[in-house]
């Protein structure tokens, strides 16, 4: 197939690429290469994608209206997945509009891309963080969540209602993925895996939010690739016993579907942190900090429909996802 993939300098979009091209694909790889974090590390995934012979970059924005009309009227994808967006919790605190433009502005240019052209199948990402207040767990995607609490989560949950508005109106087929709390290799810098890593290795504090009592479902980059090919390959079909008396939120009478992706394995934050040191070797010190704005004290997914559909689990451990992501650390930044 050919396939857009955009955010292709990102870390899932990476190594998604490098998967796609190894089973046969053609990709083009989108990205804007901004500076929310660093560049180099962009660049760096790129120059690795630049050995692929079936893998073309192209730097351009979501957000660019023009440039991605062009962007679809010259090629015919078979699939695109969007993972291109502005992305952390806490700066949609301090840049708010950058949510907007990349993540609504961006993601209605790609919708318009795919349904003007015959793409058939849409997979987008959305993010765990749509299920805001609830409280209810393992979180289930035929539950509501209509109470973000961040921008950034708000902006996702848009993602999800406007890629159904357009399966419903032109059959398109669409499929969001609700990520939780990815980490690797090549990994996301400002993510606080990497943060803490670092600033253990120099010796230096971290900040350790709620007390460190905060869960996640720490989900390893191989275990999201390997449930995103997947689900590529899996083109949603209308729900016939879906019913408007009791609407389901994760299916629909139109070709449209949304699938957690986690590790099904919360763990608290002060474990997860005593696994590093054990990788790192080295203690750290730690400054308690009470909760953040905007974020959510646990993450737990259900994944009994990604189980049921597309017959795959993650699985990988935090022990040993956490010492891939060191070694590669150390190896990188010559630690």
């Amino acid at each position: 197939m050919k396939i857009l993939v955009t955010g292709a300098a990102g870390f899932i979009g990476f190594f998604l690429s490098k998967r796609l091209i190894e089973r046969g694909d053609e990709v083009v790889g989108l990205d804007n290469l901004n500076d929310y974090y660093d560049v180099n590390l962009k660049l760096g995934r790129l120059k690795q994608m630049s050995m692929e012979r079936n893998f073309t970059p192209m730097r351009l924005d979501l957000h660019d209206r023009d440039g991605m009309a062009r962007l679809f009227s010259e090629n015919r994808f078979d699939a695109v997945v969007n993972l291109a967006a502005q992305a952390g919790v806490r700066y949609s605190l301090v840049n708010p509009y950058a949510y907007i433009d990349s993540n609504v502005s961006g993601f209605l240019n790609l919708l318009e891309g795919c349904r003007h052209t015959g793409v058939k199948h849409l997979v987008f990402a959305s993010s765990s963080s749509v299920y805001g207040a609830n409280t209810k767990m393992p979180y289930s995607v035929h539950d509501n969540v209509d109470h973000p609490v961040s921008l950034y989560a708000a902006t996702k949950k848009a993602n999800e209602l406007i890629a159904h508005a357009y399966s419903s109106l032109y059959r398109l087929p669409c499929t969001g993925l609700r990520f939780f709390t990815v980490y690797g290799p090549w990994g996301r810098p400002d993510m606080a895996y990497f943060l803490f890593t670092k600033a253990i290795i120099e010796g230096r504090p971290i900040d350790v939010f709620n007390n460190g009592k905060m869960k996640r479902d720490f989900t390893y980059i191989d275990d999201i690739i390997e449930a995103v090919v997947r689900v590529i390959d899996r083109i949603p079909e209308p729900d016939p016993s879906w019913s408007g008396d009791a609407p389901d939120s994760a299916t629909s009478y139109a070709p449209y579907r949304l699938y957690n992706i986690g590790n099904n394995q919360p763990v608290e934050l002060l474990k997860f942190i005593g696994v590093l040191e054990e990788v790192l070797g080295k203690k750290a010190v730690k400054n308690m900090l009470p909760m953040q704005m905007g974020d959510v004290p646990a993450t737990y997914a259900d994944i009994g429909d990604l189980m049921r559909d597309v017959g795959f689990k993650p699985s990988t451990p935090i022990e040993g996802g956490l010492k891939r992501f060191v070694e590669w650390y150390k190896s990188y930044y010559g630690k």
